[in-house]
């Protein structure tokens, strides 16, 4: 008795022209009927035909074939037609290599395709052919998005706010509720004084309603609104951006004015003041995880003259008994982020430039033995190269027999093929590569002083760059840094000394 795996496809465009799974099923136990055949596992798989869809269950037939081929005695993988397995030309490479190393071989209800080469032959055209196929499909579909883009008309279904409709004059229209939902999300994030949080917790008090399954605005839906530019009467498709024939439901200022706002230019009264310029995201209440905001205070001195202070505070409007005052004057915060990057500079001018010196060194000496690797690896494949050219000489004279043949042939592709991956992965770093380590040395060592004289909008990009973590407690600034700057704090060491820092 042989054993056989039938596999069934279907792809969802192909659903809801009328194929069908059961049919498919139908006439492969048929098949595997007439010939005897015992069937070990049926793989069933509904998919979307799109280049790039995980082919999960694909993966994981092939995945139980190869475990199990021994064990199950199994002989055949049973289809209904070649394109029902093979969408590309890997997945026949993929299906051929699994005959060569388990003995499993291919059997179609439609498709037959005799031994020896012209059967191989005719299986690899029939397998190109099935890929120009969805090749072809996928660009007559993606031309029809485009040119259904290019109309004014979103390619799918209407973002939230919106619904589609059976109009052929205004398929996208409005939602009654939802519309509003959105107006009144960038209404309350364009004050500059909510959270996402707050934004989510005032949605739910005021019954607006997310999904019927998640109903409250998580902080995704949120950002994805916000960023949306749908709202504005915009679509957009691979990058670009088209005038949208739909309604608008969000002004183009109120847009703008929350864009800032996600991207860290903070909003008072209306407008950017760049004053503020550590608020809008850059740092985060170390007790309670809130962001901090920044506020202004006007005090009248006795000659008459108001002086102005920027402080900067949790933004945490229901703060537990326990949370202390989270409350940083401007220039304070200032002194303390010039000392926290004044660490990473080596202070001895003598050990900073053994240490260039080093780091330059290291890279030098690291492209040279990667190119020693990749001559030894090279050397290596023109060996295999050699010695499979002398195991197929000896097979065609007979002197090697075909399971001897298969088998070191096997072994010899699997060292090719780690042998290629290998040199692709191991490609030596460049001279451009020397430069950006040594450009973020030079950058690390002299940040202190940059900072000082930057712009606001350039001192938040070192902060971003240099801070993975940024917080305020009420008595300290919590930092951690991100690699490699992390190490430069540490301190470098010398291996060969007694453990002294340098």
């Amino acid at each position: 008795m042989q054993n056989c795996v039938i596999w069934a496809r279907v792809s969802s465009r192909e659903q809801r022209e009328g194929y069908s799974i059961d049919a498919q099923l139908r006439v492969t136990r048929e098949k595997a009927n007439r010939e005897g055949w015992a069937i070990a596992r049926e793989f069933v798989v509904a998919e979307s035909a799109k280049r790039g869809a995980e082919r999960t269950v694909f993966n994981e037939m092939l995945k139980w074939v190869k475990a199990n081929a021994r064990k199950l005695k199994l002989n055949y993988i049973l289809a209904h037609k070649l394109d029902r397995t093979c969408r590309n030309m890997r997945d026949a490479v993929r299906l051929q290599e699994l005959e060569d190393t388990c003995g499993i071989k291919l059997s179609f209800v439609e498709n037959q395709f005799g031994p020896g080469a012209a059967g191989a032959l005719s299986f690899n055209v029939m397998a190109a052919v099935a890929q120009y196929y969805s090749d072809n499909l996928r660009t007559e579909v993606l031309k029809g998005i485009e040119e259904k883009v290019r109309q004014g008309w979103a390619p799918g279904s209407a973002p939230y706010g919106y619904l589609n409709v059976s109009n052929k004059e205004e398929p996208i229209q409005p939602h009654d509720v939802n519309a509003t939902a959105v107006q009144r999300i960038f209404e309350l994030y364009a004050t500059g004084t909510y959270t996402f949080r707050d934004i989510a917790d005032k949605m739910e008090c005021e019954g607006y309603v997310y999904q019927p399954s998640y109903p409250r605005f998580h902080r995704t839906a949120l950002s994805y609104i916000l960023n949306n530019r749908f709202y504005i009467g915009m679509v957009t498709f691979r990058g670009q951006s088209y005038p949208g024939k739909h309604k608008p439901i969000i002004d183009m200022k109120t847009f703008e004015e929350c864009r800032d706002l996600l991207h860290g230019k903070n909003r008072r009264g209306g407008g950017r003041n760049t004053n503020h310029y550590l608020a809008g995201g850059m740092f985060t209440c170390e007790h309670c995880g809130f962001g901090i905001t920044s506020e202004r205070i006007r005090r009248k001195m006795k000659s008459g003259k108001v002086h102005e202070y920027i402080y900067y505070r949790c933004g945490n409007l229901e703060p537990t008994a326990d949370h202390p005052v989270v409350r940083w004057r401007q220039d304070q915060l200032e002194e303390a982020i010039t000392t926290e990057l004044a660490t990473l500079r080596i202070p001895d001018d003598e050990r900073r430039n053994w240490l260039r010196q080093s780091l330059a060194l290291a890279c030098d000496n690291n492209v040279r033995l990667q190119e020693e690797i990749n001559r030894t690896l090279r050397k290596r494949q023109t060996e295999i190269t050699q010695i499979q050219q002398r195991l197929l000489d000896g097979y065609l004279v007979g002197s090697i027999d075909k399971s001897t043949f298969t088998a070191k042939s096997t072994e010899l592709k699997l060292e090719t093929d780690q042998l290629r991956d290998r040199l692709a992965e191991a490609a030596p770093p460049s001279e451009e590569f020397r430069k950006r380590v040594l450009e973020t040395f030079d950058f690390a060592q002299n940040v202190g002083a940059r900072w000082k004289v930057s712009d606001t909008d350039l001192r938040r990009q070192i902060l971003t760059c240099i801070l993975l973590k940024r917080s305020l407690s009420d008595v300290s600034l919590v930092t951690t840094k991100r690699k490699p700057f992390d190490v430069f704090t540490e301190g470098p060491f010398l291996d060969a000394s007694r453990g002294d820092r340098i």
